[in-house]
């Protein structure tokens, strides 16, 4: 048993990828999954497509390496976080579709919540009142779908983050768990205790019955069962995209930290064995927890990263694929005065406005797609730097660099202006599946594929460094009026 398997289930597709022991990529599969949006603000995927789009992604990476079930020695989950799942335990069938992390249509809800029940959920949470994550998607489906309740009341109703739901599936329905750093993002997981809170639960009208158990992050969970293919393989790594981005990044240590470019950008940084409450509206999350030692991670979190060269592309048609972005920004020698604040879901840390809504300002006669396409990118390195400025001030931590990982790290361009904002050196490691290694990660530690973070820390490959080059009296300018856009956009809202 020479491999591990990882499985990464994301927003936009379910990807399967096999890595040998010296961590390098031995084949890759991906399916894309429909986006669903039944009224404004609202984001849905249909749970047995995820199911239907994972598994296979699963099967033909074993077929692209010419291997079997018998040649993996693990397979490890990282999944899209705060995505809920409700199903009927009887019948495996999902109630609903699954409401994603993206989600609004709880937003007038958690605005109630947060003025009566604010600081409580913080200090017992760590995360602030709002629709992104899984306590209010959960009663919505309560209250909202048809015999969801009495489902709920008789025992027969489960609800899962996707993780929770794969493992149902691949286990055919034997196992309905989590673990610690997929449960710290539902509100309803006090970090302190490592337990579901019952004084949560009673705010937000939850009974616990429908909740998982919660596991570590590395361990034998359980074996395949329902996919003859896989079948025997143990399910052994468990983490939520951006911790096990975290851990695939090698942030072993207190202070280390990654930034993720997918459709949003999500920042980590090791804050190490005790819990670190944010002063600057950042989130305290459970990073893992392996061999009972449980970690934390300071986390900032950007809902419109890589999403806005989707809008590009998609509404806008500026562009025929994400990856001719860097070619036209590039095309303008700078942005010519113009600003986009891509608040298309609200704006999530350091200023968690759920009403913002994006504006491009700066516009003249001049200003052209190329203009547009550079703002569009530049503004996802004005939130990282928002984050990290947030981060520094609640740790007192100057990082020595920025290790980064996601699609959008291909773009070049990208990645220097981000130093430049910055003021670090931005480092792109030469493995940019680091989530999915993450999880393969924490699977082989299980099942002793690899005997220690020490082994998988000489792993460790850089592509490339991006070093500061624009000077700091220019960078704090941009950086000026990218604030006052922000400004604007929430001035709006209100």
């Amino acid at each position: 048993m020479s491999y591990i398997l990882a499985l990464d289930q994301g927003t936009t597709s379910s990807r399967a990828i096999v890595f040998n022991a010296e961590s390098r990529i031995i084949s890759l599969s991906q399916s894309e999954h429909t986006q669903i949006f039944p009224n404004s603000g609202w984001v849905e995927h249909n749970p047995q497509e995820i199911w239907r789009t994972q598994s296979n992604a699963a099967i033909e990476a074993l077929q692209k390496a010419h291997l079997t079930a018998q040649d993996i020695a693990a397979v490890g989950i990282t999944n899209q976080r705060e995505t809920t799942v409700c199903w009927n335990r009887k019948t495996g069938e999902p109630v609903y579709n699954a409401i994603v992390w993206q989600d609004r249509r709880t937003s007038a809800f958690c605005e109630s919540i947060r003025k009566n029940y604010g600081n409580l959920i913080r200090e017992k949470t760590g995360l602030e009142v709002d629709a992104y994550f899984s306590a209010s998607k959960i009663r919505w489906i309560l209250e909202t779908v048809e015999g969801a309740e009495k489902l709920a009341e008789n025992g027969d109703l489960a609800f899962g983050t996707v993780d929770c739901w794969l493992i149902w599936k691949l286990t055919g329905g034997e196992k309905h768990l989590t673990d610690v750093s997929n449960a710290s993002r539902t509100m309803l997981y006090n970090i302190k205790t490592l337990d579901w809170d019952d004084e949560l639960l009673e705010i937000f009208n939850i009974p616990r019955s429908i909740l998982p158990e919660v596991r570590s992050s590395s361990e034998i969970y359980g074996e395949i069962s329902a996919i003859d293919e896989l079948k025997g393989i143990p399910i052994a790594g468990i983490a939520g995209d951006q911790q096990a981005a975290l851990f695939g990044q090698m942030c072993y240590e207190k202070g280390l930290s990654k930034n993720t470019y997918g459709t949003g950008c999500f920042m980590l940084q090791n804050v190490g064995t005790e819990v670190v409450k944010s002063e600057n509206r950042l989130l305290t999350t459970i990073a893992w927890q392996i061999n009972n030692k449980t970690e934390y991670a300071l986390e900032g979190s950007v809902f419109i990263g890589g999403a806005v060269v989707g809008w590009l592309r998609d509404s806008l048609g500026i562009i025929e694929k994400s990856s001719d972005v860097e070619a036209l920004a590039n095309s303008a020698p700078d942005n010519g005065g113009v600003y986009f604040v891509p608040a298309f879901a609200g704006l999530g840390a350091p200023h968690w406005n759920q009403n913002a809504r994006g504006m491009i300002i700066g516009l003249t006669r001049g200003s052209g797609k190329a203009h547009i396409a550079r703002a569009a990118i530049e503004s996802i390195c004005y939130q990282t730097a928002d984050l990290l400025e947030a981060m520094r001030a609640d740790t007192g931590i100057d990082l020595k660099e920025l290790r980064v990982d996601g699609g959008a790290t291909q773009n070049d361009s990208l990645l220097q202006f981000q130093a430049d904002v910055l003021r670090i050196p931005v480092v792109r490691s030469k493995i940019t599946e680091t989530t999915a290694l993450g999880a393969a990660y924490l699977a082989g530690l299980a099942v002793g594929f690899w005997s220690s973070k020490e082994e998988l820390a000489a792993h460790r490959q850089v592509d490339r460094y991006f070093e500061p080059e624009m000077p700091n009296k220019k960078a704090d300018e941009l950086k000026t009026k990218w604030k006052e856009a922000v400004k604007r956009a929430m001035d709006w809202a209100n």
